[in-house]
């Protein structure tokens, strides 16, 4: 069925209409499921003024670091600045605009913008710079805040038997998703692998144009149904994954060689045999 073909050249065919301004939800957590293909095609190109969702925009020199490093990014909403050095110097130097949403939040609004819910109430935050405002999201060039984050609208509602106060939150609907996949076919059906499943299906039902980068490209019809985590509804766009591109380990973490433990004495026995 060519019609339903959604497999693309290259990936900078893929990404050739993303501009100036546009909304990008980025699958990946640290280092693990990062789309790092098409992230090196957006790189190619002049596109700037991005607002970025993303767990927490990448690290320093990979993934959306990159294009944090060419200043390509104004506004991200995350979870965590966390450990990347770029992210946090343009924060604090009131060079991009940061919201910080809690990270079940940051999924739901996402999960919400992908199946039609324009909102929804949250126990998260109650009580907290969440739902009652005040958190930073700009900065000036002398330290000063520009732009906070807002008071949300808070509801009482009934809850396993008693009452939860509640915040209401908003569907994430980007303009585009940038995701990885383990496995994908030509009509857009995606497999994710282990811990780099993370936020890429929930960036693949968000966005108003999908664009997924996949390891193994396999025919219509290879992949079990059963194993299917993002139907091809909703991907509009599938490119191989460049192997160039290595994925890479965030922290290695190893322990020193024991030596001698094993060593084992091996004892001659009197029928020939040895223990």
């Amino acid at each position: 069925m060519p019609g339903l073909d959604k497999t693309v050249d290259s990936a900078a065919s893929a990404v050739s209409d993303i501009a100036d301004g546009a909304s990008l939800a980025v699958g990946g957590f640290g280092p693990s499921g990062v789309p790092t293909t098409l992230i090196a095609a957006l790189l190619k190109t002049s596109v700037r003024g991005l607002h970025v969702i993303s767990n927490n925009c990448g690290s320093d020199g990979l993934g959306l670091g990159e294009l944090l490093a060419e200043h390509r990014i104004s506004r991200v909403t995350a979870t965590f600045v966390g450990e990347n050095r770029e992210f946090a110097g343009q924060y604090l130097a009131g060079e991009i605009e940061v919201e910080l949403v809690p990270q079940g939040t940051l999924a739901e609004r996402l999960r919400a913008g992908g199946v039609g819910i324009p909102a929804f109430y949250t126990p998260t935050g109650v009580g907290t710079l969440v739902a009652e405002g005040g958190i930073t999201w700009r900065y000036g060039p002398a330290g000063e805040v520009l732009v906070s984050s807002p008071r949300k609208e808070d509801r009482e509602l009934a809850f396993r038997g008693g009452s939860r106060t509640c915040v209401l939150e908003t569907a994430i609907e980007p303009d585009f998703a940038l995701v990885r996949a383990w496995k994908g076919d030509r009509f857009g059906n995606l497999v994710f692998r282990g811990a780099s499943r993370n936020f890429n299906p929930l960036c693949a039902l968000a966005g108003q144009v999908t664009i997924a980068e996949v390891e193994h490209l396999v025919e219509t019809g290879d992949l079990d149904p059963d194993e299917v985590h993002v139907p091809g509804v909703f991907v509009q766009r599938v490119v191989a994954a460049d192997p160039q591109y290595p994925k890479v380990i965030g922290k290695l973490t190893t322990r020193p060689q024991e030596t001698d433990r094993r060593a084992t004495t091996v004892t001659e026995h009197t029928d020939g045999t040895d223990a």
